[in-house]
């Protein structure tokens, strides 16, 4: 009789381990399932916003209207360049001057489905995708996909970047 009473301890204490296993279980995977708040969502009226500013910059880029691209940036541009460094507004517009009187038409076109927008309180917004950019050289077309991360200033009306980090060269 004792040994009965002993087995049935043992299948009671057996159970509650294997309910406790299975609500910790189900507690822990219920976190995963759970979705995060975003607490900056994007607006829509953003993302075109600054969809329309690439593709408004990029179109002086791609016609190398250095002026009109020029207008796009800030003064106080910091350029991160994962093999380059850190570059300034003089250095960085020096380079793009020089691109363009080169034989071999640069050109660039965003990868649309890469544009991510995101807001940033009181300043502007983040656009990060990925580009593609093409030219000729030695009679082949070659052509580089490369990431990028643009923060944008809103002044008024008025958007311009300030920071740039371009990487994955």
């Amino acid at each position: 009789m004792l040994l009965l009473v002993a087995i049935e301890v043992s299948k009671i204490n057996s159970m509650k381990y294997a309910l406790f296993l299975v609500a910790t279980i189900l507690l822990f995977s219920n976190v995963g399932l759970a979705h995060e708040k975003k607490v900056a969502s994007t607006p829509p009226a953003l993302y075109r916003e600054i969809a329309t500013q690439d593709s408004m910059m990029f179109a002086a880029f791609n016609t190398q209207n250095l002026g009109v691209f020029k207008s796009y940036f800030s003064n106080d541009l910091e350029w991160f360049q994962d093999n380059g460094g850190l570059i300034g507004y003089d250095t960085v517009f020096m380079n793009f001057e020089n691109n363009f009187k080169k034989e071999n038409k640069l050109t660039r076109k965003l990868l649309k489905k890469t544009l991510e927008v995101h807001p940033i309180k009181n300043y502007g917004a983040i656009e990060i995708g990925t580009h593609q950019f093409r030219h000729m050289e030695n009679g082949r077309e070659e052509i580089g996909i490369f990431k990028f991360l643009m923060i944008w200033k809103k002044t008024g009306n008025k958007w311009q970047i300030t920071r740039v980090v371009s990487y994955d060269h």
